[in-house]
């Protein structure tokens, strides 16, 4: 009989209490497709202010109308902390207004969840965008 029949148990358990793989300030960079697949933003470090991570549509649908959003910079968030960039505004190119901002990535990679919200940021809403490598043509640069 073995003499501690639990033990297995107890570290299968305690394995699955540990926190996932940190989160770094990189992760969030690079090319995302929007929840409803009319825009590709790119994350990236901005480069007016050091440190920070910008957001900016380098793909929009509507591409050469008067609704073209292409070149709109969409989030500027100056501090990561280990979780979420934060400390910054998230714009809404729909409405024309900036919102208080928070950017984490979710799913492994995949995923990257941009909150925007007034005061409290549980009182927001979320847009999940998923990961991409592909810029379809349309965008000029502006």
């Amino acid at each position: 009989m073995p003499r501690f029949p639990l033990l297995p148990l107890a570290l299968l358990l305690s394995a699955a209490c540990l926190p996932a793989a940190a989160a770094t300030p990189q992760d969030a960079h690079g090319l995302w497709l929007s929840a409803d697949k009319a825009a590709v933003i790119e994350f990236k470090d901005c480069a007016d202010a050091p440190g920070a991570l910008c957001g900016q549509i380098v793909w929009d649908k509507d591409a050469g109308t008067p609704t073209d959003a292409c070149g709109v910079r969409i989030a500027k968030l100056k501090s990561f902390d280990g979780e979420a960039w934060r400390d910054g505004w998230v714009h809404d190119p729909r409405d024309k207004k900036n919102y208080k901002g928070a950017v984490r990535v979710k799913g492994g990679g995949s995923i990257l969840a941009v909150r925007a919200y007034i005061g409290t940021e549980v009182l927001g809403e979320t847009e999940e965008m998923t990961r991409t490598n592909q810029v379809p043509a349309g965008c000029k640069a502006r």
